[in-house]
């Protein structure tokens, strides 16, 4: 098996484009989002996030959330406890990330002080955040564990034959952060679906 690929490597790639770079390739991903509304209800609940560090941007998913009627969330932690793992979600109540009062959390993120809070259970899609991704739909996040702890329960739960899977998790990163194989451990919960400014890859 496969080493995983280095965190402070991938970080350096992302920051090493220019911002017309990232909004031309986020502007490529955007076409690809069209193929997850078949499996969405009309007024869907959808987890995004600020793109904060490198990352593709993420003002072209509010967008698509907008142009479809769906609403709109992002993640903030450690609101059950400081030990707590579980995120839950602030609906967006602004049109561009850029404007929406947020603090510095420790571990390095912004975060929305808005405390009308979702669960995950009570979304329909998660737009899952990471360093790198497999072609198997394997994620490796930034180490925290704050993704795969909150997913972990509905994943266990629409295992079940009975149930659809709830919430879609799906990626949303640079081509250059898909590698052929990453090591995984007992507790890591594959993504659905992951896009790129390249493709769509379906694992389920």
């Amino acid at each position: 098996m496969s080493n995983n690929p280095s965190r402070r490597e991938i970080n350096r790639q992302r920051r090493s484009l220019t911002e017309p770079q990232r909004r031309n390739l986020a502007s490529m991903a955007f076409c690809h989002l069209s193929k997850l509304t078949p499996r969405l209800p009309k007024n869907a609940k959808v987890a995004i996030y600020l793109d904060d560090f490198g990352e593709l941007p993420t003002q072209p998913l509010l967008k698509w959330c907008q142009r479809m009627g769906y609403k709109a969330y992002m993640p903030v932690i450690n609101t059950l406890g400081k030990d707590n793992k579980h995120i839950r979600f602030a609906p967006i109540e602004h049109t561009k990330l850029i404007n929406i009062p947020t603090v510095r959390h420790p571990f390095g993120m912004q975060e929305t002080k808005h405390r009308r809070l979702l669960s995950a259970d009570e979304l329909d899609l998660i737009i899952c955040p990471l360093v790198a991704a497999d072609e198997q739909g394997n994620r490796m996040g930034m180490g925290g564990g704050f993704y795969d702890t909150t997913m972990a329960k509905s994943y266990q739960y629409s295992s079940s034959k009975n149930h659809r899977k709830h919430p879609l998790r799906v990626g949303w990163c640079y081509e250059f952060q898909v590698v052929n194989k990453l090591q995984t451990q007992p507790w890591d919960v594959p993504l659905n679906a992951l896009i790129t400014p390249k493709k769509i890859r379906w694992f389920s």
